[in-house]
């Protein structure tokens, strides 16, 4: 599913940020360029974040801390 139309950003997208170690919001916004021209993605693109974080710590996936 596309989050951002003005960059052409995925869920996927995401995810994989996630998956490649990002574990702060604020990483995957910079590594991908979320909400840097409309922001209209922000919230949607948090909470795809939030939920990927959250679905590594429950699989085990992340064995750290994440603040």
């Amino acid at each position: 599913m596309y989050i951002c139309l003005c960059k052409a950003i995925t869920d996927s997208h995401i995810r994989e940020a996630v998956e490649k170690g990002a574990t702060k919001f604020g990483q995957v916004r910079k590594e991908l360029g979320l909400a840097s021209q409309c922001g209209k993605c922000g919230i949607l693109a948090r909470d795809v974040f939030d939920q990927t974080i959250e679905n590594a710590i429950d699989n085990e996936q992340l064995f750290y801390a994440v603040s």
